[in-house]
């Protein structure tokens, strides 16, 4: 069985093939960082439970890219610092010098644990915004006699992403989906419109909507994407929003 629970942010517990994962850790308190556009500090609510709990049991860590929303001071000090920890090439001298010993640029694939992880391209904006926000990457996960999972990463919907999703054909698809912006208002992760365009390039893929209602530079929220699902005939078993600390079993 897959289990998936959302945290906050792109921060997830993922157990898979009988391991635990987490995703991005963003472990910091509420209003504790700075805001992205001035209307509030970041993070805009609480963690579900203890930042200890979040991590308890967690045997590997995955980054997609290291923004401050994604692998913050907190989750640095709280890590155990001997976890597997993989990344993006070019992450990983900024991540050892935080004291993490099992850093691992991942230029393609790697087996762990029989379980083969797939680092994936991802597309964190647009023109000059893009060039700003730098590398982002997504993640797929193989196992024999088990769903294949992609996490997309902070991406918007664009040619890599439909690339991954026809040639890797995922049984479940997760996604960032707060439509925050950039600079000029510039898209940097999908909105409801792309999530939506997930959802038909990938029709028998279950969609697992993340990454909202947590920083001040979103413009999308769970009722915003439920409401645009349900106009566009998006049945609800195909697209998950979970809340806060739900956990979604496959």
């Amino acid at each position: 069985m897959i289990q998936i629970q959302q945290i906050r942010n792109a921060t997830l517990r993922i157990t898979y093939a009988g391991k635990i994962f987490i995703t991005d850790p963003y472990l910091a308190g509420k209003h504790t960082m700075p805001s992205y556009t001035g209307a509030s500090p970041n993070p805009l609510v609480d963690l579900p439970f203890a930042p200890q709990d979040v991590i308890a049991g967690v045997e590997i860590c995955l980054i997609s890219h290291i923004h401050s929303d994604h692998f913050d001071p907190t989750a640095q000090r709280l890590l155990p610092k001997s976890i597997p920890l993989f990344c993006q090439p070019g992450d990983e001298s900024e991540i050892k010098a935080t004291g993490f010993r099992n850093v691992i640029p991942l230029n393609e694939s790697f087996n762990w644990e029989g379980i083969t992880i797939i680092r994936t391209p991802a597309q964190h904006g647009t023109g000059d915004v893009l060039k700003e926000m730098g590398n982002a990457s997504g993640f797929v996960l193989r196992s024999e006699n088990e769903p294949t999972v992609y996490w997309a990463g902070d991406t918007i919907w664009c040619e890599a992403v439909e690339d991954v999703i026809a040639q890797i054909r995922p049984d479940i698809i997760i996604i960032h989906s707060c439509g925050a912006v950039w600079g000029n208002n510039i898209l940097i992760v999908m909105d409801a419109v792309q999530t939506i365009a997930v959802c038909r390039a990938a029709p028998k893929a279950v969609v697992v909507a993340t990454h909202m209602e947590a920083l001040d530079h979103a413009t999308v929220s769970r009722s915003d994407l439920k409401a645009l699902a349900e106009m566009e005939d998006i049945k609800p078993s195909q697209l998950l929003i979970p809340y806060d600390g739900e956990i979604l079993k496959f």
